[in-house]
C-alpha cells in the first residue's frame, strides 16, 4: 500500500469547526424532519454519526465535546439542544411568555369580525377612544378599536348594533 492509498483510508479527526458544521446539520435535519430535537442532549449523542465517518477514538470524542461546548447551544426544558434559537432569543421568549400570561393574552382571529369606521377629528380621536373605552353603553359592542389618521376603526361581532348606537349618539 503506497502512501497516497494509506492516507485516503486513514481519515484523521475533523476540526472543531467541521464538527460544529456537522452537528448543526444533524440538528437542523432533526428539526426539519421531526419538528423538534428529541434525541440530542449531549456530545455523546452525536458519536454514532461521527464514528460512521471517522475512526472511533478518544480524540474524536474530545473534538466533538469541544465543538458542542464551543457552540454554547441553549437547551429546552427537557434538556435537548435547541439549534434554531440563541440563548438571547430564548430569554426574550421566556419574558414574553411571562408577560402574555400576566396580561391574560389570547389570539383572536379577526376573520369573523366586521369593521365599522367612525370618521372623527384626528385631534379628538384619542379622547373619544378613552371615553368609549370607559363607557358602560359601549361594553361588549366591539372587540377593539384603533385610532386612524382621520377617525376610529372598530372591530365588532355585531355591526348593526354598533352602527345604530354610534348613529344615535351622533344625530341630534
Amino acid at each position: 500500500m503506497d502512501h497516497q492509498t494509506m492516507h485516503s483510508t486513514l481519515r484523521k479527526n475533523p476540526s472543531r469547526q467541521t464538527c460544529e458544521t456537522i452537528i448543526k446539520r444533524i440538528l437542523m435535519t432533526e428539526v426539519l424532519e421531526k419538528g423538534t430535537n428529541r434525541h440530542f442532549k449531549q456530545a455523546s449523542d452525536f458519536m454514532s454519526y461521527f464514528e460512521s465517518l471517522y475512526p472511533a477514538s478518544d480524540s474524536l470524542a474530545k473534538q466533538v465535546q469541544r465543538a458542542v461546548k464551543s457552540m454554547n447551544m441553549p437547551k429546552d426544558s427537557n434538556g435537548y439542544f435547541i439549534i434554531n434559537k440563541s440563548r438571547e432569543q430564548l430569554e426574550q421568549e421566556e419574558d414574553l411568555r411571562y408577560l402574555f400570561q400576566k396580561a391574560s393574552a389570547s389570539v383572536e382571529p379577526l376573520e369573523e369580525y366586521e369593521t365599522v369606521f367612525l370618521r372623527a377629528d384626528a385631534k379628538l380621536a384619542s379622547y373619544l377612544m378613552d371615553t368609549i373605552e370607559g363607557s358602560i353603553t359601549f361594553q361588549d359592542k366591539y372587540i377593539t378599536m384603533v385610532k386612524t389618521s382621520n377617525g376610529i376603526l372598530f372591530y365588532t361581532l355585531n355591526k348593526p348594533v354598533l352602527v345604530t348606537l354610534l348613529n344615535s349618539l351622533i344625530e341630534l
